[in-house]
């Protein structure tokens, strides 16, 4: 790897920027999810335990440039404070980023500055405003894997000022995305599903030249088989991506890579809880009623494809999972990767909204090798775009 972790600086006595995600849910002033803060707890605590004082940087919602008030940061001091274990100070609001404030800092405290987005030089990475935050640090740390994606002040610009790592966290998602795509243990599958293909064309089209079978599940499946001839009849379908869906499959069949679409399916004639359902051929659908699962058939074929493989990466899900019983395809695949991965014969990683929520729906969340909460930078990952927080740590 190009770039240096926690283990490589020499933090005693020295400040450290730290770019975190606490971009948390709040409902009526209080955090009501505090996964994100906990997740960055081990490399808070690691600075610490090697003499820094940890500066912590993050953005909150979307208040582009201005000082909205309901989005100060301010609201998850205490659920920091809880995490942490350790005094939480919130930088004045009303005070550009000084050096006074860093100065006052005890050891074993914490700084947490305002919503970075406040300032109109965050999201356009201004120089001016990574000067700023530099300046009150001798070192940089990024940990927030979810924004490296964006090239902002604090996720890029201050990259090129300081001397530079990874935290705890980006380091695990750094390390889990290259050993799934970077240098994989072979065979590898990938499981694409969701809704659309419009959505996913990048992921698939660098896919198809990375692993050997590619399991395509979801509604974007029968944009594929519409495009092979196949009647869909009233299921989700993008019929405009056809040729699209046609040139993906050649280009996976010149590279040796075998795409899997269903052979059986799910329909039914509505889509609800409880909707009386039944399992059909693929090209059987019948003409008022809709796919919206794989059927047991396509589910042996891919957990037979799992038990073959030594890596899978999986994001999308294989139905339309939120509602029973068309979760029963993802679940039975999701519990076959999970026995895999306990068994020591399969890495798995997964990410992507719907993807987390849907195996941790199905229970198998705990039992993969590592699961992404990255979202945007996860799938670009995927796409194989480079990640300008990531870039920059490379120097």
């Amino acid at each position: 790897m190009a770039w240096k972790t926690l283990d490589d600086m020499d933090l005693d006595g020295k400040t450290v920027l730290t770019r975190v995600d606490i971009n948390v849910p709040v409902e009526n002033g209080k955090v009501t999810d505090a996964t994100r803060i906990e997740r960055i707890v081990p490399t808070i605590k690691d600075i610490l335990d090697k003499g820094g004082k940890p500066v912590l940087a993050a953005h909150f919602g979307r208040p582009k440039g201005q000082v909205v008030p309901d989005l100060s940061l301010r609201v998850t001091l205490d659920a920091l404070r809880k995490a942490l274990d350790v005094p939480v100070i919130f930088a004045d609001p009303n005070e550009k980023p000084n050096k006074a404030w860093v100065s006052a800092l005890e050891p074993g405290q914490v700084l947490l500055l305002e919503n970075l987005r406040f300032n109109p030089g965050e999201e356009k990475n201004d120089p001016a405003f990574a000067a700023e935050l530099a300046a009150l640090a001798s070192v940089y740390c990024n940990d927030a894997f979810s924004a490296a994606h964006r090239a902002h002040a604090s996720t890029e610009g201050v990259a090129k000022l300081l001397p530079s790592c990874a935290g705890r966290l980006m380091q695990a998602e750094l390390t889990a995305l290259e050993s799934a795509l970077g240098q994989p243990d072979r065979p590898v599958v990938a499981v694409v599903g969701g809704a659309k293909v419009s959505t996913k064309l990048d992921l698939l089209s660098n896919l198809v030249r990375k692993v050997d079978y590619l399991v395509i599940g979801g509604g974007m499946a029968n944009t594929f088989l519409a495009a092979e001839g196949v009647d869909v009849c009233k299921s989700l379908c993008e019929h405009d991506l056809g040729a699209t869906a046609l040139d993906i499959l050649k280009a996976a069949g010149e590279v040796g890579c075998e795409i899997i679409l269903p052979g059986d399916v799910v329909v039914a004639r509505e889509f609800k809880a409880g909707a009386e359902s039944e399992v059909v051929g693929v090209d059987a659908c019948p003409a008022d009623a809709m796919i919206l699962d794989a059927g047991p058939k396509s589910v042996e074929r891919i957990t037979e494809i799992f038990g073959q493989c030594k890596t899978l990466i999986w994001n999308g899900p294989l139905g339309a999972f939120e509602i029973e019983p068309f979760d029963t395809a993802t679940n039975a695949a999701a519990a076959k990767a999970a026995q895999l991965t306990r068994d020591g014969r399969l890495v798995s990683v997964a990410g992507g909204g719907d993807t987390v929520a849907a195996l941790n729906k199905s229970g198998a969340a705990d039992d993969f090798t590592y699961i992404s909460t990255a979202g945007g930078a996860f799938l670009e990952w995927m796409e194989g775009k480079t990640l300008p927080g990531v870039a920059a740590l490379e120097h």
